[in-house]
């Protein structure tokens, strides 16, 4: 799953180009705050589960990844609301991430099963 490790590397880093076009404000720079680390732990997190130690630890690191791109989607999506700022790039920001979502819930959903199925063959 190297491919995914570069998405998520990738996706970090447009977000952050993303935020550094937002308007230097208060109320921007809270929302842009949030982004900028949900978006950066989905890949620092993703890495971490690849040297997970089990395959609960594996699970468990998965389920930050999901929570973290979950979070992103939001915040990508109040910029939607909000922002004049390039809705094209966001909303290709915002589709990415809904795909990177679905790939860790269906990674999840695997580990799990597969979890269950060597546990039940002891």
């Amino acid at each position: 799953m190297s491919d995914l490790k570069l998405r998520t590397k990738t996706f970090a880093i447009l977000c952050w180009k993303l935020c550094a076009k937002f308007p230097k404000s208060r109320e921007y720079s809270n929302y842009v705050n949030q982004l900028l680390r949900s978006s950066s732990s989905v890949g620092a997190n993703y890495r971490a589960s690849q040297r997970a130690k089990s395959k609960a630890d594996f699970i468990n690191k998965l389920k930050i990844v999901e929570e973290e791109i979950d979070e992103s989607v939001y915040w990508l999506e109040i910029f939607l609301e909000i922002s004049d700022v390039n809705h094209i790039e966001l909303k290709e920001l915002h589709k990415e991430a809904t795909e990177i979502l679905a790939i860790i819930v269906a990674s999840i959903n695997t580990a799990r099963k597969n979890q269950k199925s060597k546990n039940s063959n002891l």
